[in-house]
């Protein structure tokens, strides 16, 4: 008898600290990434805009430059308009960023067709930092990005 409420408590306890009691929506089971970028995506009113694997990458001139890919899976065309980087607002390589459906923007690496740079940030490499990204149709989206050193498969990731 002992033992079965022994085994019984143990169990019980275990579930409790390790969070496999709270079911399917446990916190600890929704992390979406550890280092390798945020995802979110807009799926109201029509819209339906992906962002994938999006994180700053420091430069060693205090900048930070935005890596990440965002396709527009809608129905019709929408704009990238402004990306917000810890309450200051960023450089896009255009003045309005086009987001034709099902074409992807690519922000860094070798296929990409459109940039997004901070200067002056100076966030230090393992820091998370706000990011809004405005879009035309779909409106505003909020991410909490990690910023990475320039290093590894990020060392060629520059303004």
């Amino acid at each position: 008898m002992r033992k079965a409420i022994i085994a019984s408590f143990s169990l019980s306890l275990a579930l409790t600290l390790s969070a496999c009691g709270a079911g399917q929506d446990a916190a600890t089971r929704m992390t979406k990434q550890v280092t390798d970028g945020v995802e979110s995506s807009i799926t109201v009113g029509g819209n339906n805009i992906k962002v994938s694997g999006l994180l700053l990458v420091a430069q060693p001139d205090g900048s930070v430059v935005l890596v990440a890919s965002m396709v527009n899976n809608g129905t019709e065309d929408d704009a990238l308009l402004a990306v917000s980087i810890a309450g200051r607002n960023s450089t896009l390589s255009e003045k309005s960023i086009p987001m034709r459906v099902n074409a992807p923007l690519n922000f860094a690496g070798d296929s990409a067709n459109a940039s997004v740079v901070l200067p002056d940030l100076n966030a230090k490499p393992g820091t998370r930092v706000p990011v809004y990204i405005f879009f035309g149709r779909a409106g505003e989206m909020k991410l909490d990005a990690i910023v990475r050193d320039k290093s590894g498969e990020y060392a060629g990731v520059g303004a």
